[in-house]
């Protein structure tokens, strides 16, 4: 007997006609059941030299199933660290089923805020590391949504030796914010980049891209060419690596030809979290200068003009010491920025979570270094700045005079200090 679906006058039967699922298929899916890895080609450009295949997570026998929507129900479901496992656990025992050898690069999707299980808590990871050359994608859903999670993951992929590739570059403003960040071994284009010719927002993405390229030595690869005008674009827009339909569609690897030998280039690996605090960080290393508090209000208004004037806006991070020295000022300030930005976060003691408008507040403990700390931080594809300052403690026992309040401060524009600062930020950010 059919039944019928509360709210929809659906049966189940014409479901199945329909190619609809039922909360109970996606329930499944979302432990795994029907899940396989299908293998698309990567080549080098412009010859099409297979190099590598990414892995693409199918349930083939369930139309209506795609990668997506299982992936917002085990969110629903608090699931996503253990359906991102499977699609890692499921994709490398594929690859090593189908013959793939450390000859070619793999690449597996992940999640950006998922916990990464190291190499000793999980033998198909350990195995895959041995046998096959991994790089992990990680995916622009909600990049900037868990700030420390993400940050975290990096540092273990990094840590067990893995390459990172940050996919859909130019598809949500996140990717490009956190370039310098994440500081990917692979940049991956976004398709709606190479099938036409790009348009200003484009050209502004593009730049971005060429420019942290050009900075760090970022391979770039390019999606979704299948035609002889996309392959043209691409080599336009600095690929060397690419994908889509003209080189393969994804499926079995046994009905791609045999992968060349390729690796990925050396390169300086971005600094891992660090303890302490910004100043800490720039200690040693920048000049130190003492100023009184006015000098401090007119160096952060020019970073945060800075920040708003950007045809990219940066992320900005900021440091207050306490949720009053937060002005209504600045509030309106931060809030028309966070309207344009892909994040905009302060600091402080009794700080709120949400000042509205994107702005998101952080609170501090104490104890923590940051609470005598004023810094300001602007990291963008091409914005990098910070003003980074602690109270001396002779000033900090509120005997003097607001305005004669006097910090040792540092300013800064070298792109390394100011994403280590950056990256110290916002591991604390939940």
């Amino acid at each position: 007997m059919a039944v019928e679906v509360r709210g929809t006058g659906a049966t189940a039967s014409s479901r199945r006609r329909r190619g609809q699922v039922s909360p109970g298929q996606m329930d499944a899916a979302v432990r795994g059941v029907g899940l396989s890895s299908a293998f698309q080609p990567i080549v080098a450009l412009p010859d099409g030299a297979v190099v590598g295949f990414e892995a693409l997570a199918r349930w083939p026998e369930s139309t209506g199933l795609g990668p997506q929507a299982v992936f917002a129900r085990a969110a629903a479901l608090n699931r996503v660290d253990e359906l991102d496992r499977l699609c890692v656990d499921t994709a490398i025992t594929g690859a090593l089923a189908q013959g793939l050898t450390r000859n070619a690069l793999l690449c597996i999707n992940c999640e950006p805020s998922s916990t990464m299980v190291g190499l000793a808590q999980n033998a198909v990871l350990k195995r895959g590391h041995t046998e096959l050359q991994l790089m992990f994608e990680l995916t622009e859903r909600s990049l900037l949504a868990h700030p420390r999670a993400l940050l975290a993951k990096v540092d273990t992929l990094r840590g067990d030796g893995f390459g990172i590739a940050l996919d859909d570059v130019g598809a949500h403003p996140d990717s490009l914010a956190l370039l310098d960040v994440i500081a990917p071994d692979v940049v991956k284009l976004d398709m709606g980049l190479v099938q036409s010719q790009p348009d200003d927002a484009q050209a502004r993405t593009l730049s971005a891209v060429l420019a942290h390229h050009e900075r760090s030595g970022a391979v770039i690869l390019a999606e979704g060419i299948e035609t002889d005008d996309h392959l043209e674009q691409a080599l336009a827009v600095g690929a060397t690596l690419g994908q889509g339909y003209k080189f393969g569609r994804p499926g079995a690897l046994s009905h791609n030809p045999r992968a060349v030998g390729w690796s990925l280039p050396t390169r300086t690996p971005r600094p891992g979290l660090a303890s302490g605090s910004p100043f800490d960080l720039v200690r040693g290393r920048a000049t130190i200068r003492t100023g009184r508090k006015q000098t401090l209000t007119a160096f952060s208004r020019h970073i945060e003009s800075q920040a708003h004037d950007s045809a990219d806006p940066p992320i900005l991070l900021t440091a207050l010491q306490h949720a009053k020295h937060f002005t209504e000022r600045t509030r309106h300030a931060y809030r028309e920025l966070a309207a344009r930005s892909s994040m905009v976060a302060v600091f402080g003691a009794d700080m709120p979570a949400d000042f509205g408008s994107g702005v998101r507040g952080i609170a501090l403990q104490p104890d923590d270094a940051l609470a005598k700390e004023w810094s300001v931080v602007a990291l963008g594809p091409h914005t990098a700045a910070a003003l980074i300052a602690r109270e001396r403690d002779e000033d900090a026992d509120g005997n003097r005079r607001d305005e004669d309040r006097r910090f040792d401060f540092v300013i800064t524009y070298d792109r390394a200090i100011v994403t280590a600062a950056a990256c110290n930020l916002l591991a604390r950010v939940p």
